[in-house]
């Protein structure tokens, strides 16, 4: 199959020149629906346009060709899963983070594919809803950690402490801002440093969301305009926008240790759904702390449930 960008379909006009300067994704997958059905989610955001491979071979031969921002893959297909691809990836390009599309039966592969280095993933079903901002956030994390290359060699320990009011907008600067600290301290490799900035996007992103603004994520499952527009709301009302999340980041040339808490009214942690069951990989709930506990070495929360923990140590 013909490596083509989704918006060459269209007679070429200056907004599609434009387009040619966008982040691209590799969408892999065996139907030839379902990469149509993708690639039309992908136009639709700003931003992005979309490459296509009918299988993993034939993906890992247009990354020898062309770079894509991001790869985003199916699970079941022949010739070479999803979780083949992943782990080809991450063995020959580190840099480029994946995303998975999974469905109902490619759940344990899913699992084992984000144990070996995929960087977030979405369900099918909702992928109209959520594959834009996956992808605006995979790639944030994925970026942040290209520019600098500085060594602190003679660190020994090291703490910070930041507050931030509840805008989401500094929730991606904050994550790169570590990620640096990280990949300074050499604590972990590049495809590495991707996988913890999700983590800690998704860690602040809760705090911020469910935490200081008490939004629930059955709310979003039903209702996701809603959900949004409280959002809005409550960060201008009182209780919620005098809440701040609060973040400690102890460094030292062993681990990263990360404390994200926030200044709402908690939960009862043993309440969360198990994240590492197959059958919750569709739910909205749980699927940050999924991907925390999986890509963490380490992960707890505090008996009220405004605070969690997380570690990372030097492989």
């Amino acid at each position: 199959m013909t490596a083509t960008p989704l918006s060459t379909e269209t007679p070429a006009t200056p907004a599609s020149q434009a387009a040619s300067a966008a982040h691209t994704v590799l969408i892999v997958d065996d139907s030839a629906m379902d990469r149509h059905l993708a690639g039309a989610i992908v136009h639709k955001c700003e931003g992005w346009q979309a490459l296509f491979a009918s299988d993993g071979k034939e993906a890992l031969e247009m990354l020898r060709q062309h770079t894509p921002d991001v790869v985003l893959t199916d699970m079941l297909m022949p010739e070479m899963d999803g979780l083949e691809l992943v782990r080809a990836i991450r063995a020959g390009h580190p840099l480029v983070p994946v995303i998975l599309m999974t469905a109902h039966g490619s759940d344990d592969l899913a699992m084992q594919a984000l144990r070996n280095g995929a960087a977030s993933y979405v369900p099918k079903n909702t992928l109209a809803r959520d594959l834009g901002e996956t992808l605006d956030s995979v790639l944030a994390a994925s970026q942040s950690n290209r520019r600098e290359q500085l060594i602190l060699d003679c660190l020994v320990h090291h703490e910070t402490h930041y507050r931030l009011d509840n805008d989401l907008a500094l929730v991606a600067p904050l994550v790169g801002h570590l990620e640096h600290q990280l990949e300074r301290l050499r604590l972990c490799e590049p495809s590495g440093l991707v996988l913890v900035g999700v983590a800690l996007h998704e860690a602040l992103t809760n705090a911020i969301l469910h935490g200081n603004l008490g939004l629930s994520s059955e709310l979003r499952e039903t209702d996701e305009r809603e959900y949004y527009r409280l959002a809005a709301q409550r960060r201008t009302q009182p209780p919620w926008k005098e809440r701040r999340v609060h973040v400690g980041v102890t460094l030292t040339p062993q681990e990263a240790i990360f404390v994200v808490r926030d200044e709402g009214e908690g939960f009862d942690p043993e309440s969360l759904p198990d994240p590492t069951d197959p059958a919750n990989l569709e739910r909205v709930c749980g699927r940050g702390l999924l991907l925390i506990q999986t890509f963490m070495d380490h992960v707890e929360h505090n008996e009220r449930g405004n605070q969690i923990t997380m570690v990372k140590r030097r492989r």
